[in-house]
C-alpha cells in the first residue's frame, strides 16, 4: 500500500431479513484527505453503507462482497478486531447526539471512556488533551464543562461532543451519518465549518452522509449519489451540480431553486 492509494474501496450488497438489495453491489472508493459527500432519499440504503463499514448492521443482515480499509478486508475481520479499529482508526458522529450519550454519565465521563477504550497514560495527561480537542470542536475547553450531563446540553452542544468524542484518537476515516439533521440552520453550518476544519488542519479523510444536496456542496470534494441500492453516480462536487450523467441525478439537481447553487 502506498500514500497515493484508496483509504477505503469498497463493493458491498446487502440483505436484510424480508427486504433483500438494501445495498446491491454498491461500489464507493473514497481518497486520502478527501471530504466525499455520500447523498441519496430516505430509505436508499446511506445509513447502511454507512454501519456496514463498521460492521454495525444488525445480526439479521447479510454482507457480501469487500469493504477494503487500510490494505485489510473489515468484512473477513472477528468482532474482537473490529473493535481495535472503532473509535481509533475509524470515527462515527450519528444525528442523533443527545440518544448517542450516555444521560447517566458526565461529558468528562464519557470522553474519558472513549480515550481508555484505545489508549494508556497518566489521567493528568489525557484530560489535557481532551481539553485539546474541546476547543478544536469549539465547546468550552474548562473542568466545568466535562461535568456536565447530557440534559444540560443544546443539541447543538452534545454534538459537538459526539464529534470530540468520535476524533479523540485522529481516525484516519471520520463517518458522519446525516449530523446536521437534528438542528437549526446555524448551528448545521456551524458543524459544517468544524467537518472543514477538520480536513483542512488534519487531513482527516470524511465521509459525509446527507440528503441534504446544498450542504454536500459546501462541504464535499466529490459526490457519490446511492439511488435503491445502488452508486449510480461519483464525481467532483462541480460536475455533479453543473452536469449531473445520470437521470436519477438530474432529478435531484433540479429539485434545487436554482438561485442556491
Amino acid at each position: 500500500m502506498t500514500p497515493s492509494d484508496p483509504l477505503l474501496t469498497l463493493h458491498l450488497s446487502v440483505d436484510y431479513a424480508g427486504k433483500p438489495g438494501a445495498l446491491k453491489n454498491a461500489s464507493l472508493q473514497i481518497e486520502r484527505g478527501e471530504v466525499l459527500g455520500l447523498v441519496g432519499q430516505s430509505g436508499s440504503g446511506k445509513s447502511t453503507l454507512a454501519l456496514a463499514i463498521l460492521k454495525l448492521l444488525s445480526p439479521a443482515s447479510v454482507c457480501t462482497g469487500e469493504i477494503l480499509f487500510q490494505n485489510r478486508d473489515l468484512l473477513t475481520l472477528s468482532e474482537r478486531e473490529m473493535r481495535r479499529i472503532r473509535g481509533r482508526e475509524i470515527g462515527l458522529v450519528l444525528q442523533s447526539p443527545l440518544s448517542s450519550l450516555n444521560p447517566s454519565l458526565r461529558v468528562g465521563t464519557q470522553l474519558m471512556e472513549a480515550w481508555k477504550a484505545h489508549a494508556n497514560g497518566p489521567a493528568g495527561k489525557a484530560r489535557a488533551y481532551q481539553l485539546d480537542v474541546l476547543k478544536s470542536v469549539s465547546l468550552p475547553a474548562e473542568e466545568g464543562f466535562l461535568r456536565r450531563y447530557p440534559r444540560q446540553l443544546s443539541v447543538g452542544l452534545a454534538q459537538r461532543v459526539l464529534l470530540a468524542m468520535s476524533i479523540l484518537h485522529r481516525p484516519a476515516l471520520l463517518i458522519a451519518d446525516e449530523p446536521t439533521s437534528a438542528l437549526d440552520a446555524i448551528t448545521a453550518s456551524e458543524i459544517l465549518q468544524l467537518f472543514g476544519q477538520l480536513n483542512r488542519e488534519l487531513q482527516m479523510t470524511i465521509l459525509y452522509v446527507s440528503h441534504d444536496l446544498l450542504s454536500v456542496a459546501s462541504l464535499c470534494h466529490r459526490v457519490a449519489i446511492l439511488h435503491e441500492g445502488e452508486i449510480v453516480e461519483c464525481a467532483k462536487t462541480e460536475q455533479i451540480f453543473r452536469a449531473p450523467a445520470h437521470p436519477y441525478t438530474r432529478r435531484l439537481i433540479a429539485a434545487l431553486p436554482r438561485n442556491l447553487y
